[in-house]
């Protein structure tokens, strides 16, 4: 293990495997499929779906997972803890991932529900839609938190879709105690509008008492709030943590931290590919600039780089090294 102070960011959320193909429009209408969101589906409806997609991409996924893939390929020093199955599909997650240069050794599930994964639709327009089987992730518990490995990061980030399996609820207040009683910070992203909305008071006591940075889109911040204006939910949220970085598609994003409000603009990108993993590797950005001690609109610049990255191909990690793109920025 490293020593204390080496990592600059653990994740911790739902291992998952992603699956991505190309659909049209109709195909999502006739599975009954809302566009842009999150379904969480048996496993039954997972097979079902995966037999109806055309020829699908698989690759090791998971919304923090991308993002600590993210940080390391800016040059940072990340881990990510999250549950798979001893089987296919968990290889691939356990290879993929640690060929990015992360840190992933959460012992795997000899038995139980077989690796997750999630079925992307990537329509025309470049939105993704996503069935999600949590399969094993839902086997994530305090037993699988290092307290020497949380307690060794400066960043603790933990995805909001942890809020589905109650075990991983258990293992999100574990390790969030750990992060803030060794001092560090810990970070949440809200993940998607339908999870806040299946989960919006235990939420709400999350950022109001125990997270220092906030994740969130437009839609999941006002979701959150239950208003339907940004300006309303900017109101509500900067003061009840330290940190709040909303992301608004192409008008950018937003950073605010007490009484100061930093508008970042979307970064220039020639065409939109695919929108999978944009929050997550914006996330990806912003953490490894606050854990480099950068000010909030470089972090916000980072973020928007990383961001406009991942959009401009097919997957929901970089293909080109951060580290080599954000030279401009990090002077």
């Amino acid at each position: 293990m490293a020593d204390r102070g080496e990592l600059d960011v653990v994740g911790i959320g739902n291992a998952l495997v992603d699956v991505l193909t190309h659909a049209e429009e109709g195909f999502l209408a006739h599975q009954s499929l809302v566009k842009g969101t999150m379904h969480l589906v048996d496993e039954p409806r997972a097979r079902e779906l995966y037999d109806a997609m055309g020829p699908g991409v698989e690759m090791s996924g998971g919304s923090a997972a991308n993002t600590v893939v993210g940080v390391a390929s800016f040059g940072g020093r990340a881990h990510y803890v999250g549950k798979v199955r001893e089987d296919q599909l968990g290889e691939v997650f356990a290879h993929d991932l640690r060929a990015t240069g992360v840190g992933y050794d959460t012992p795997r599930a000899a038995d139980g529900p077989p690796t997750g994964r999630c079925l992307i639709l990537v329509t025309p327009d470049a939105q993704r839609t996503m069935s999600t089987f949590l399969g094993a992730s839902v086997r994530l518990g305090p037993g699988d938190i290092d307290r020497s490995l949380i307690s060794r990061a400066r960043i603790l980030y933990l995805e909001g879709y942890l809020f589905d399996p109650p075990a991983a609820q258990d293992a999100f207040r574990a390790a969030a105690a750990i992060a803030h009683a060794a001092g560090r910070k810990v970070s949440l992203t809200l993940s998607d509008p339908f999870c806040v909305g299946r989960h919006r008071k235990a939420f709400l006591d999350l950022v109001e008492h125990h997270v220092d940075i906030l994740f969130a889109n437009e839609a999941e911040i006002c979701a959150l709030y239950e208003v339907g204006d940004f300006d309303a939910a900017l109101a509500r949220v900067r003061g009840h943590c330290e940190i709040a970085a909303l992301t608004r598609s192409a008008k950018g994003s937003v950073l605010v931290s007490g009484t100061r409000v930093h508008i970042v603009d979307a970064h220039p990108v020639d065409a939109v590919v695919d929108t999978t993993g944009a929050g997550d590797l914006y996330a990806a950005g912003v953490l490894y600039g606050l854990s480099q001690g950068r000010d909030l609109p470089t972090c916000g610049r980072l973020g928007s780089l990383a961001a406009a990255e991942v959009i401009a191909h097919v997957g929901a990690r970089p293909m080109v090294p951060l580290a080599q793109l954000a030279g401009p920025i990090l002077g």
